[in-house]
């Protein structure tokens, strides 16, 4: 397979997948304002991958989210303060573990938030700018090439 030679930065995968993702960013951000639920996108992730994985840790929940502890701990924090979540404390190793929960009112708020994503999307008729399996091919291409990126970093969360 012959390679492709880059001639400039914009020319990369790199780049698009970048100007990508800050794209995303900007929609998400005027996403959660146009739907006001009362949290932004970092909230949400964090209230879907809790819900997804009952009683985390804050140090996996950290590397799920791609945030470090510190702004971990601080979206937690907002979460609890709005009942959406519920900390409890739980021995692992010997050692306390605080854990994070899901309550009904967060259920609740992720239920709604994720149907007016899904909404969004559906408006937006974006899946049909995409064909829906051309989307599954580039999300498992997207997921193959940042394993094979993680392996090459060192992830201090």
């Amino acid at each position: 397979m012959e390679e492709k030679v880059i001639k400039h930065f914009t020319d990369s995968i790199y780049y698009e997948l970048e100007k990508t993702a800050k794209v995303l960013r900007l929609l998400g951000l005027q996403f959660f304002e146009k739907i006001d639920a009362g949290i932004g996108g970092d909230e949400h992730a964090a209230l879907d991958t809790i819900s997804c994985n009952p009683n985390i840790c804050q140090r996996d929940l950290a590397k799920l989210i791609l945030k470090d502890r510190a702004n971990t701990g601080k979206i937690i924090s907002s979460l609890e303060e709005k009942q959406l979540i519920e900390r409890c404390i739980d021995t692992r190793n010997n050692r306390l573990v605080k854990k994070v929960k899901i309550t009904e009112k967060g259920e609740e708020t992720l239920t709604y938030i994720n149907k007016k994503l899904e909404m969004m999307f559906n408006e937006q008729r974006l899946t049909c700018k995409i064909k829906l399996d051309d989307i599954e091919k580039i999300q498992s291409s997207l997921k193959r090439l940042r394993l094979s990126f993680e392996e090459l970093i060192d992830m201090k969360i």
